[in-house]
């Protein structure tokens, strides 16, 4: 998806979107998986980097320009130090939204502002370039299930590949072994990355567990 959106959170919201059914619903409510993935895209430039498990900013001024990445990174610094799976969670849906209002300004999502009860006001997104998403969908399902070799697989895409896995976006049917080589091959440039997508997998795992239970 070479004209779409570049960083890991915005392709993981747009990729949990059915595009057989563009209003938000279901796996686009999620947090988790989002949220990963700006982890994972902090970590892959060196901002984020991994002491004993916690996630640690590298420093205190660099920014990316990227306005979901650098909110992140800024909660993360203001707060005390936590696990990576904790952050998985906490104050997710801050991550979220903000990836939203990033769609929503390139095109790809709509946003309907509501007043629930007539009185409190609410937004409703719903898909607007669902083509481009289907695009997206299409390209993510060939590094997971192959032809592809994972070695002509960019770092990105691969980390990518892996998040959706863990969320479950594409059913339950990618091979164990690929989802392995394909973390391997996201952590290949990065020191100490293989662990945190690891941890980080793990915790969106359990979080798709939970919202799929009855």
């Amino acid at each position: 998806m070479p004209n779409g959106p570049r960083t890991l959170p915005a392709r993981l919201c747009l990729l949990a979107w059915d595009t057989a059914r563009p209003a938000a619903g279901g796996a686009a409510h999620r947090p988790g998986p989002v949220r990963a993935g700006a982890l994972v895209e902090l970590a892959r430039r060196g901002l984020l980097t991994d002491e004993d498990g916690i996630a640690t900013p590298a420093d205190l001024d660099t920014s990316t320009g990227d306005a979901v990445l650098d909110g992140l990174l800024e909660l993360v610094r203001e707060s005390r130090p936590h696990p990576w799976r904790t952050w998985v969670t906490l104050r997710a849906r801050v991550t979220l939204d903000a990836v939203r209002e990033q769609l929503v300004a390139e095109g790809y999502l709509r946003a309907d502002k509501r007043r629930v009860l007539g009185v409190f006001p609410s937004v409703e997104y719903a898909l607007e370039r669902k083509a481009a998403v289907e695009v997206l969908r299409e390209e993510t399902r060939q590094v997971l299930r192959g032809p592809l070799p994972v070695a002509g697989i960019s770092e990105r895409d691969a980390a990518l590949a892996v998040l959706a896995a863990a969320a479950g976006l594409f059913g339950e049917s990618t091979s164990g072994r690929r989802v392995e080589e394909l973390a391997e091959r996201a952590a290949a440039a990065t020191p100490g990355l293989r662990g945190i997508v690891r941890e980080l997998s793990a915790a969106v795992t359990s979080g798709a567990a939970v919202a799929t239970s009855p």
